[in-house]
């Protein structure tokens, strides 16, 4: 007998997204590089699907020097425009500027905190807030820790980075466990916070 699993219902059977769903989305994310990755393509998302950037994630990472800050920070006049020749990303101009630009304050950050990381889990006290929604309509698109976030990474020089684009990056993060309640992730990502 087969029993059925609960998930969210944004993944909408899409077999990216819902291997995303059950892997990757809310798990608690510390370490540096992967967050810079996250920020990123949560940018790069602005006006666009999570699915789209979903499928376009490795050619996200070829491009971008798997998420080096270091190396992005670099980037001159000839990479951008072989960047906006390469039809594996979204060929924004704005927001490859934007990368090369937040890669920069990126590591201002980290050479002032020690950590982006320690920096970045200051909005949510160090730990995962846990969410209790019972429907996916139920889940805010932002909150008062994405409005403060927003505002402190504006406020340093980010760019792409609105309240509504900090919460779905702290979503994604596992800043906070938006997973609904009946969804079997729910209580798995909890136990997956840092010890």
């Amino acid at each position: 007998m087969l029993t059925e699993i609960n998930i969210c219902s944004w993944p909408n059977g899409k077999e990216e997204d819902v291997k995303y769903h059950d892997t990757e989305w809310g798990v608690p994310l510390y370490d540096d590089r992967k967050l810079f990755e996250f920020i990123v393509l949560d940018g790069f998302q602005a006006g666009l699907s999570w699915s789209m950037i979903l499928k376009k994630r490795d050619n996200f990472r070829k491009a971008f020097d798997n998420f080096d800050a270091k190396k992005i920070a670099a980037y001159d006049d000839r990479k951008v425009e072989l960047l906006i020749q390469d039809a594996g990303i979204i060929r924004n101009k704005l927001k490859i500027n934007a990368t090369i630009n937040n890669a920069k304050v990126f590591l201002e950050i980290q050479k002032e905190f020690g950590s982006f990381r320690k920096y970045i889990w200051q909005f949510t006290g160090g730990t995962t807030i846990k969410n209790k929604w019972k429907t996916m309509e139920e889940i805010p698109v932002s909150t008062p820790e994405s409005d403060v976030m927003s505002k402190d990474l504006k406020k340093r020089g980010f760019k792409f980075v609105g309240t509504t684009i900090c919460y779905a990056f702290m979503q994604a993060a596992g800043m906070v466990n938006d997973h609904v309640v009946s969804c079997f992730r729910y209580d798995e990502v909890g136990k997956e916070q840092e010890s």
